[in-house]
């Protein structure tokens, strides 16, 4: 069972380059739609993420801002900085089921995350050489990278509550693959339970311990985000509604109003 296939498969994520090589002086990024990486690849860097107090990087490091989130990167001449920068966007949008799930920024040492280190290999490779095509090729691996570090978040225990933390779980991920998988069925609690092989108590209890949330908001949240991206591609309610779980388009708007306080058509118009 995938853990991490089908989310992918909703909420792709799309890479643009726009950096590679020395870097001097301060970026700023704010109010941008977007998402980040920036990889330290040499060097020293200094980023101060929103209004939190300034880190100062000196050895190779992944910094991962996986939604829109005000932070700044700088440097001078002494520090001999080398990175390479790429926007990201999720499919769905920022507030997408994937999207949210993830914490507002990681900064890692690349020495910790060594399933990385061929796509890293590469992805330098192609930032500071002048092969054709290059552009494209750092694009996908930049691509690449970020489903390399979801499996890795997913492979750690260190969590936050939230859906990170019950894929991490070798037992709620049993129930969470399949209301990924299949959200149009009508899931019980009792039969997620026997899904996770566990009782239906325990089941509920190490649910909203580990996830946060109670297994019925938890299918709630996804179908409403599942929704969110179908309106955004212009297919109409009434097909959304059965694709997601709803016997009706009016029961999907209930639902919808229910988790983000609009309407689908109110949602989708300030989308």
């Amino acid at each position: 069972m995938d853990r991490l296939s089908t989310l992918l498969s909703h909420f792709g994520v799309n890479a643009g380059t726009f950096h590679s090589g020395a870097f001097c002086g301060i970026s700023v990024h704010e109010g941008e739609p977007c998402g980040h990486v920036h990889l330290l690849q040499a060097g020293e860097l200094r980023l101060r993420p929103g209004n939190e107090r300034e880190l100062r990087l000196s050895e190779p490091s992944l910094i991962f801002f996986p939604r829109p989130f005000p932070h700044r990167i700088s440097a001078d001449e002494s520090m001999g900085t080398r990175v390479v920068c790429a926007t990201l966007t999720f499919d769905g949008g920022s507030g997408n089921a994937l999207a949210t799930a993830l914490p507002d920024y990681l900064v890692l040492k690349l020495s910790d995350i060594p399933e990385l280190g061929s796509t890293l290999e590469w992805l330098f490779k192609e930032a500071f050489e002048e092969h054709c095509g290059r552009v494209a090729v750092m694009d996908r691996l930049f691509e690449l990278l970020v489903i390399l570090l979801l499996r890795h978040l997913i492979s750690s225990r260190d969590q936050q509550p939230g859906m990170m933390a019950g894929l991490a779980d070798p037992r709620l991920s049993r129930a969470l693959i399949q209301m990924h998988e299949q959200p149009h069925k009508p899931w019980s609690v009792a039969e997620l339970a026997s899904v996770a092989n566990l009782s239906r108590a325990s089941f509920a209890e190490q649910f909203r311990r580990v996830v946060g949330q109670t297994p019925a908001d938890y299918l709630l949240s996804w179908r409403v985000s599942l929704a969110q991206k179908r309106l955004r591609e212009g297919k109409p309610i009434a097909l959304i509604a059965a694709e997601v779980g709803y016997e009706s388009p009016s029961a999907l708007a209930r639902a919808f109003r229910r988790k983000t306080g609009l309407s689908p058509r109110e949602w989708k118009a300030g989308a």
